[in-house]
Protein backbone atom coordinates (compact mmCIF):
# COMPACT_ATOMS: atom_id res chain seq x y z
CA UNK A 1 0.00 0.00 0.00
CA UNK A 2 2.71 2.44 0.70
CA UNK A 3 4.55 1.42 -2.52
CA UNK A 4 1.71 2.75 -4.32
CA UNK A 5 1.28 6.18 -2.16
CA UNK A 6 4.72 7.05 -3.12
CA UNK A 7 4.20 6.28 -6.59
CA UNK A 8 1.16 9.04 -6.16
CA UNK A 9 3.58 11.14 -4.83
CA UNK A 10 6.02 10.18 -7.27
CA UNK A 11 3.80 11.31 -10.07
CA UNK A 12 1.83 14.88 -8.80
CA UNK A 13 6.24 15.75 -8.48
CA UNK A 14 6.22 15.15 -11.97
CA UNK A 15 3.28 17.00 -12.64
CA UNK A 16 3.81 20.02 -10.25
CA UNK A 17 7.95 20.13 -11.90
CA UNK A 18 6.22 20.23 -15.78
CA UNK A 19 3.79 23.11 -14.64
CA UNK A 20 6.17 24.95 -13.35
CA UNK A 21 8.72 24.91 -15.97
CA UNK A 22 5.96 25.04 -18.41
CA UNK A 23 4.65 28.30 -16.93
CA UNK A 24 8.28 29.63 -16.34
CA UNK A 25 9.00 29.64 -20.50
CA UNK A 26 5.70 30.46 -20.93
CA UNK A 27 6.85 33.98 -19.23
CA UNK A 28 10.25 33.79 -20.62
CA UNK A 29 8.61 33.96 -24.19
CA UNK A 30 5.96 36.58 -23.12
CA UNK A 31 9.04 38.66 -21.78
CA UNK A 32 11.45 37.91 -24.10
CA UNK A 33 12.76 41.22 -24.53
CA UNK A 34 12.56 42.53 -20.12
CA UNK A 35 14.41 39.40 -19.58
CA UNK A 36 17.50 39.19 -22.40
CA UNK A 37 18.16 42.90 -20.30
CA UNK A 38 17.71 42.38 -16.48
CA UNK A 39 20.58 40.30 -15.24
CA UNK A 40 18.66 39.21 -12.02
CA UNK A 41 15.34 38.03 -13.85
CA UNK A 42 17.34 36.11 -15.75
CA UNK A 43 19.27 34.62 -12.91
CA UNK A 44 15.69 33.99 -11.60
CA UNK A 45 14.51 31.73 -14.31
CA UNK A 46 17.41 29.53 -14.41
CA UNK A 47 17.12 28.62 -10.98
CA UNK A 48 13.40 28.41 -11.45
CA UNK A 49 14.02 25.69 -14.55
CA UNK A 50 16.91 24.11 -12.49
CA UNK A 51 14.62 23.90 -9.49
CA UNK A 52 11.54 22.76 -11.88
CA UNK A 53 14.36 20.13 -13.12
CA UNK A 54 15.05 18.37 -9.89
CA UNK A 55 11.25 18.10 -8.54
CA UNK A 56 10.87 16.36 -12.09
CA UNK A 57 14.24 14.03 -11.78
CA UNK A 58 13.15 13.34 -8.03
CA UNK A 59 9.72 12.68 -9.04
CA UNK A 60 10.77 10.04 -11.66
CA UNK A 61 13.38 8.51 -9.60
CA UNK A 62 10.72 7.95 -6.63
CA UNK A 63 8.31 6.51 -8.89
CA UNK A 64 10.91 4.14 -11.07
CA UNK A 65 12.24 2.45 -7.25
CA UNK A 66 8.64 2.10 -6.05
CA UNK A 67 7.32 0.54 -9.39
CA UNK A 68 10.46 -1.98 -8.92
CA UNK A 69 9.48 -2.86 -5.82
CA UNK A 70 6.04 -3.62 -6.85
CA UNK A 71 6.72 -5.69 -9.57
CA UNK A 72 10.36 -7.95 -7.87
CA UNK A 73 9.11 -7.22 -4.30
CA UNK A 74 11.07 -5.84 -1.78
CA UNK A 75 15.20 -6.37 -1.65
CA UNK A 76 16.04 -8.86 1.16
CA UNK A 77 18.31 -7.91 3.70
CA UNK A 78 22.24 -9.06 2.64
CA UNK A 79 25.32 -9.38 4.74
CA UNK A 80 27.99 -7.64 3.67
CA UNK A 81 31.72 -9.63 4.60
CA UNK A 82 34.83 -9.51 2.87
CA UNK A 83 38.04 -11.81 2.28
CA UNK A 84 41.56 -10.84 1.92
CA UNK A 85 41.71 -14.19 -0.58
CA UNK A 86 38.96 -14.30 -3.38
CA UNK A 87 36.33 -17.71 -2.93
CA UNK A 88 37.66 -20.78 -5.46
CA UNK A 89 35.92 -22.63 -7.50
CA UNK A 90 36.82 -25.98 -8.74
CA UNK A 91 36.91 -26.58 -12.61
CA UNK A 92 37.83 -29.77 -14.59
CA UNK A 93 39.18 -30.98 -10.98
CA UNK A 94 40.91 -28.14 -10.40
CA UNK A 95 40.51 -25.49 -7.38
CA UNK A 96 41.03 -22.16 -8.77
CA UNK A 97 40.14 -19.25 -7.27
CA UNK A 98 38.31 -16.54 -9.14
CA UNK A 99 41.23 -13.61 -9.24
CA UNK A 100 43.26 -16.40 -11.69
CA UNK A 101 40.08 -16.99 -14.09
CA UNK A 102 39.08 -13.29 -14.24
CA UNK A 103 43.12 -12.51 -14.31
CA UNK A 104 42.97 -15.08 -17.19
CA UNK A 105 39.44 -12.94 -18.55
CA UNK A 106 41.40 -9.54 -18.33
CA UNK A 107 44.49 -11.43 -19.97
CA UNK A 108 42.28 -12.99 -22.91
CA UNK A 109 40.54 -9.54 -23.50
CA UNK A 110 44.13 -7.65 -24.14
CA UNK A 111 45.38 -10.48 -26.30
CA UNK A 112 42.66 -10.63 -28.11
CA UNK A 113 42.33 -6.44 -28.33
CA UNK A 114 46.52 -6.10 -29.05
CA UNK A 115 45.92 -8.98 -32.28
CA UNK A 116 42.79 -6.87 -33.53
CA UNK A 117 45.06 -3.51 -33.55
CA UNK A 118 47.85 -5.78 -35.09
CA UNK A 119 45.84 -7.26 -37.58
CA UNK A 120 43.84 -4.17 -39.02
CA UNK A 121 45.75 -0.99 -37.77
CA UNK A 122 49.19 -2.02 -38.05
CA UNK A 123 48.63 -4.30 -40.73
CA UNK A 124 49.73 -1.91 -43.31
CA UNK A 125 51.46 1.00 -40.92
CA UNK A 126 51.62 4.29 -42.60
CA UNK A 127 54.42 6.73 -42.25
CA UNK A 128 52.16 9.60 -41.49
CA UNK A 129 49.38 8.00 -38.92
CA UNK A 130 45.93 8.80 -38.30
CA UNK A 131 42.93 7.48 -37.01
CA UNK A 132 43.49 4.54 -34.31
CA UNK A 133 47.20 4.45 -35.45
CA UNK A 134 48.06 7.80 -33.93
CA UNK A 135 46.38 7.11 -31.05
CA UNK A 136 48.22 4.33 -30.40
CA UNK A 137 51.22 5.64 -31.30
CA UNK A 138 50.80 8.42 -28.94
CA UNK A 139 49.99 5.99 -26.66
CA UNK A 140 53.28 3.97 -26.89
CA UNK A 141 54.81 7.38 -26.72
CA UNK A 142 53.37 8.76 -23.85
CA UNK A 143 54.77 5.83 -21.80
CA UNK A 144 58.06 5.68 -23.36
CA UNK A 145 58.60 8.92 -22.68
CA UNK A 146 57.35 8.49 -19.04
CA UNK A 147 59.22 5.53 -18.42
CA UNK A 148 62.23 6.99 -19.41
CA UNK A 149 61.79 10.41 -17.40
CA UNK A 150 61.39 8.83 -14.50
CA UNK A 151 64.15 5.63 -15.17
CA UNK A 152 66.67 7.10 -16.70
CA UNK A 153 68.18 4.31 -19.44
CA UNK A 154 66.73 1.53 -18.64
CA UNK A 155 65.60 0.55 -22.07
CA UNK A 156 62.42 -0.16 -24.15
CA UNK A 157 61.89 -3.43 -22.52
CA UNK A 158 61.10 -1.11 -19.35
CA UNK A 159 58.83 0.79 -21.03
CA UNK A 160 57.02 -2.46 -22.70
CA UNK A 161 56.51 -3.98 -18.69
CA UNK A 162 54.68 -0.71 -18.04
CA UNK A 163 52.49 -0.70 -20.62
CA UNK A 164 52.10 -3.89 -20.01
CA UNK A 165 51.28 -3.96 -16.39
CA UNK A 166 49.08 -0.91 -16.55
CA UNK A 167 46.92 -2.59 -18.91
CA UNK A 168 46.60 -5.27 -17.26
CA UNK A 169 45.81 -3.34 -13.86
CA UNK A 170 43.14 -1.03 -15.71
CA UNK A 171 41.45 -4.22 -17.30
CA UNK A 172 41.27 -5.81 -13.71
CA UNK A 173 39.51 -2.79 -12.64
CA UNK A 174 37.08 -2.44 -14.89
CA UNK A 175 35.81 -6.14 -14.33
CA UNK A 176 34.05 -4.46 -11.70
CA UNK A 177 31.94 -2.78 -13.55
CA UNK A 178 30.25 -6.36 -14.33
CA UNK A 179 29.81 -6.78 -10.42
CA UNK A 180 32.83 -8.93 -10.25
CA UNK A 181 35.54 -9.08 -8.04
CA UNK A 182 38.58 -7.26 -9.69
CA UNK A 183 41.95 -9.91 -9.52
CA UNK A 184 43.42 -6.19 -7.91
CA UNK A 185 41.53 -6.92 -5.04
CA UNK A 186 42.58 -9.64 -3.50
CA UNK A 187 46.31 -9.56 -1.67
CA UNK A 188 48.12 -12.60 -3.27
CA UNK A 189 47.32 -10.74 -6.47
CA UNK A 190 48.68 -7.71 -5.83
CA UNK A 191 51.75 -8.90 -3.84
CA UNK A 192 52.77 -11.27 -6.75
CA UNK A 193 52.79 -7.97 -9.17
CA UNK A 194 54.69 -5.83 -6.42
CA UNK A 195 57.37 -8.97 -6.25
CA UNK A 196 58.28 -8.25 -9.92
CA UNK A 197 58.88 -5.18 -9.12
CA UNK A 198 61.15 -5.87 -6.05
CA UNK A 199 62.71 -8.12 -8.71
CA UNK A 200 63.34 -5.40 -11.24
CA UNK A 201 64.98 -3.24 -8.89
CA UNK A 202 67.41 -5.46 -8.21
CA UNK A 203 68.14 -7.26 -11.64
CA UNK A 204 68.02 -2.96 -12.68
CA UNK A 205 70.34 -2.43 -9.96
CA UNK A 206 72.84 -5.53 -10.81
CA UNK A 207 72.56 -5.24 -14.72
CA UNK A 208 73.89 -1.57 -14.22
CA UNK A 209 76.47 -1.44 -11.13
CA UNK A 210 76.87 -5.07 -10.89
CA UNK A 211 76.63 -7.56 -7.55
CA UNK A 212 79.45 -5.81 -5.83
CA UNK A 213 78.04 -2.75 -6.84
CA UNK A 214 74.59 -3.35 -6.01
CA UNK A 215 75.63 -4.34 -2.34
CA UNK A 216 77.95 -1.32 -1.95
CA UNK A 217 75.11 0.91 -3.11
CA UNK A 218 73.04 -0.18 -0.07
CA UNK A 219 75.87 -0.09 2.25
CA UNK A 220 76.22 3.75 1.48
CA UNK A 221 77.12 6.02 2.80
CA UNK A 222 78.08 3.73 5.58
CA UNK A 223 78.33 0.44 6.28
CA UNK A 224 76.01 0.86 9.34
CA UNK A 225 73.02 1.42 7.29
CA UNK A 226 73.11 -1.60 5.44
CA UNK A 227 70.89 -4.25 7.60
CA UNK A 228 68.28 -0.92 7.87
CA UNK A 229 68.33 -0.77 3.92
CA UNK A 230 68.20 -4.26 3.39
CA UNK A 231 65.37 -3.94 5.79
CA UNK A 232 63.26 -1.06 3.76
CA UNK A 233 63.66 -3.16 0.95
CA UNK A 234 62.43 -6.01 1.77
CA UNK A 235 59.55 -3.81 2.79
CA UNK A 236 58.84 -2.43 -0.70
CA UNK A 237 56.95 -5.08 -2.04
CA UNK A 238 54.93 -5.61 0.68
CA UNK A 239 53.81 -1.67 1.20
CA UNK A 240 53.77 -1.76 -2.67
CA UNK A 241 51.01 -4.80 -2.50
CA UNK A 242 49.22 -3.76 0.35
CA UNK A 243 48.53 -0.11 -0.87
CA UNK A 244 47.22 -1.33 -3.92
CA UNK A 245 45.01 -4.27 -2.46
CA UNK A 246 43.76 -1.76 0.57
CA UNK A 247 43.08 0.87 -2.23
CA UNK A 248 40.71 -1.36 -4.44
CA UNK A 249 39.15 -3.32 -2.25
CA UNK A 250 37.71 -0.35 -0.49
CA UNK A 251 36.19 0.98 -3.49
CA UNK A 252 34.85 -2.28 -4.25
CA UNK A 253 33.38 -2.02 -0.60
CA UNK A 254 31.83 1.16 -0.98
CA UNK A 255 29.82 0.53 -3.73
CA UNK A 256 28.47 -2.58 -2.07
CA UNK A 257 27.88 -0.48 0.80
CA UNK A 258 25.50 2.08 -1.28
CA UNK A 259 24.07 -0.85 -2.48
CA UNK A 260 22.90 -2.04 0.51
CA UNK A 261 21.86 1.42 2.07
CA UNK A 262 19.96 2.32 -0.97
CA UNK A 263 18.23 -1.14 -1.22
CA UNK A 264 15.42 -1.11 -3.81
CA UNK A 265 16.25 2.77 -4.08
CA UNK A 266 19.75 1.51 -5.87
CA UNK A 267 18.73 2.71 -9.23
CA UNK A 268 21.45 5.12 -11.08
CA UNK A 269 22.85 6.46 -7.69
CA UNK A 270 25.81 3.17 -7.42
CA UNK A 271 26.25 3.81 -11.38
CA UNK A 272 27.11 7.40 -10.71
CA UNK A 273 29.84 6.60 -7.74
CA UNK A 274 31.27 3.85 -9.88
CA UNK A 275 32.25 6.01 -12.30
CA UNK A 276 34.93 7.35 -10.24
CA UNK A 277 35.67 3.92 -7.90
CA UNK A 278 35.76 1.91 -11.20
CA UNK A 279 37.19 3.98 -13.72
CA UNK A 280 38.76 7.02 -12.51
CA UNK A 281 39.79 5.56 -9.35
CA UNK A 282 42.01 2.48 -10.48
CA UNK A 283 44.07 4.67 -12.95
CA UNK A 284 45.13 6.73 -10.36
CA UNK A 285 46.37 3.89 -8.46
CA UNK A 286 47.65 2.31 -11.60
CA UNK A 287 49.45 5.59 -12.20
CA UNK A 288 50.87 5.41 -8.59
CA UNK A 289 51.71 1.87 -8.38
CA UNK A 290 53.72 2.20 -12.13
CA UNK A 291 55.00 5.77 -10.74
CA UNK A 292 56.43 3.59 -7.45
CA UNK A 293 58.49 0.96 -9.89
CA UNK A 294 59.82 3.15 -11.93
CA UNK A 295 60.98 5.39 -9.04
CA UNK A 296 62.27 2.75 -6.81
CA UNK A 297 64.32 1.02 -9.97
CA UNK A 298 65.53 4.69 -10.78
CA UNK A 299 67.20 4.71 -7.10
CA UNK A 300 69.17 1.07 -7.97
CA UNK A 301 70.76 2.10 -10.81
CA UNK A 302 71.25 5.64 -9.90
Amino acid sequence: MLNWILMGVSVCLIFVGYLLRRSIIIKVNSQAEDVSQDVRIAKSIKCGKLIALIIIVAGGFLFITRLLDVIFGPKPAAELAFSIFAERVTVFGYSLSYTIIYTWVAMAILIIGALIIRLTVFKNPKESPGGAQNVVEIVVETVSKYTNAQAHGTGEMLCSYILTIGSLLVMSAFLELFRLRPPTADITMTFALAFMTFVLINVYGIKRKGIGGRIKSLASPTPLVFPFRIISDLAIPVSMACRLFGNMLGGMIVIDLLYMALGSNAVGIPSVFGLYFNAFHPLIQTFIFVTLTLTFINEAIE
